[in-house]
């Protein structure tokens, strides 16, 4: 019809738009299928699958231990493998690990290492030892006491802050105590007892006593007595409840 306008078109419609349509096109596939791939390659391969597990860092549990209770599902793909509940599964059985680092050792491994809680104090049951460690926790209980750790004796059920200090807080303080200990004086306790908050009394190797009192100034304290074991090897009985006046008697 005469007057009538040229209709516009949406865009280039010639061979070099056809051609970037299908370079974008190819783009799009090879992304699919590498995507694909790699999928397949990670979970549906034989390539990358869980076929050997270690363990590192046990003391006394033993590697067999470990393996057994982390249930690793071998011949799983190593990706899909959740180290969180291999973790979990691990801390929840074998109390005594006190930490678990579960990693991934590509492209076929998975390696357990193991940090166990060690013990700062043992208490009596039966026959029996409590471990306690650090923090507290009484994480076993063992036929034999471990070398060079002191046992606990708890005897504050009579003294008057009984109410005040209950038997968990006096552990906390004895445990605080027996942890802080200087090597050498650590090495020669064999007893922690504990008759109240502000009464605690060592044990050393030869019959020998220090009167600690509480668990304040630990530091002080452990200084101070690792003096007077220096300047008095003889002596048996000690004083660093007051360590800036301690004292010392015996023969």
């Amino acid at each position: 019809m005469a007057g009538a306008k040229p209709s516009k078109r949406s865009g280039p419609r010639g061979p070099g738009a056809r051609s970037r349509r299908g370079r974008v096109l190819l783009s799009l596939a090879a992304a699919v299928l590498l995507a694909g791939g790699g999928s397949w390659v990670l979970y549906g391969s034989s390539w990358l699958r869980v076929e050997k597990v270690t363990t590192d860092g046990t003391r006394v549990l033993t590697p067999e231990q470990v393996l057994t209770a982390a249930e690793v599902p071998v011949g799983a793909p190593l990706v899909s493998v959740d180290t969180d509940e291999i973790e979990a599964r691990l801390r929840g059985r074998l109390p005594r690990i006190d930490s678990v680092d579960v990693v991934r050792a590509w492209p076929h491994g998975i390696g357990l290492k193991v940090t166990e809680r060690k013990p700062v104090l043992l208490i009596k049951k039966g026959a029996n030892f409590i471990e306690v460690d650090a923090s507290g926790v009484r994480f076993d209980t063992v036929a034999k006491a471990p070398a060079g750790v002191p046992l606990l004796e708890l005897t504050a059920a009579q003294s008057p802050s009984a109410r005040r200090f209950d038997e968990e807080r006096l552990l906390h303080e004895a445990v605080g105590i027996a942890r802080d200990l200087p090597e050498p004086v650590a090495r020669q306790t064999v007893q922690v007892k504990v008759a109240s908050y502000d009464s605690v009394v060592l044990e050393l190797a030869g019959g020998r006593r220090v009167v600690w009192g509480s668990a304040e100034q630990g530091a002080a304290k452990g200084r101070a007595l690792t003096a007077l074991l220096k300047a008095a090897p003889k002596a048996d009985h000690f004083d660093v409840s007051a360590p800036t006046a301690p004292a010392v008697s015996g023969s």
